[in-house]
């Protein structure tokens, strides 16, 4: 079975869980918490490994989250280990929170531009952003500087992206220009 299908599971049925019991708010915080905590390459690299046998993992894993988790997540954190697919985990935690912003009708949208944009002008492109089509009805919003764009921005919206940076559209034009019909190759 593929890592996505079994991430997909792994977390549909978390979320189920959480959502019967009514903690789906609660749950989806605790695995913000996973996340942030399985950046740490060491603990990467024990979910990871192997080598390291279930009952070492479990007592690490009880020794981490245990104090800072909810019952059903840390319930959840033992599943995984019992049945062999820590490995899956950082996979898990993004499904997990792929399916949590879809039910919450949440859009993620990445800001990127050459300068810091200003507090009204961001307002008012979250404000078109609503309006539009293209977003659900709530934006999580990210905003990124990357002076290599030159002018312009980048809007990744969920999976989408819509690039009307100076930087690409000169290498549109590079790119017409090498291609260009007019002169006959010799």
């Amino acid at each position: 079975m593929s890592t996505i299908r079994i991430a997909s599971r792994y977390a549909k049925s978390l979320i189920d869980l959480a959502i019967e019991r009514g903690e789906l708010e609660e749950v989806a915080q605790d695995m913000l918490k996973v996340q942030e905590l399985a950046k740490n390459k060491d603990l990467r690299l024990l979910i990871k490994s192997p080598i390291v046998n279930a009952d070492k993992k479990l007592d690490v894993f009880e020794a981490i989250f245990k104090p800072s988790l909810g019952k059903t997540s840390y319930a959840f954190m033992e599943i995984i280990v019992k049945k062999g697919r820590e490995s899956f985990l950082i996979d898990i935690l993004n499904a997990f929170a792929k399916q949590y912003k879809s039910i919450k009708k949440i859009s993620s949208v990445k800001l990127t531009t050459a300068e810091v944009m200003e507090d009204d002008a961001l307002e008012a492109l979250k404000k078109k952003l609503l309006a539009s089509e293209a977003t659900k009805e709530d934006i999580e919003f990210e905003v990124a500087v990357d002076p290599a764009i030159i002018g312009g921005f980048q809007i990744k919206l969920d999976d989408k992206l819509y690039d009307a940076s100076v930087a690409s559209k000169l290498e549109k034009l590079k790119k017409e220009f090498t291609k260009n019909e007019y002169i006959k190759g010799y």
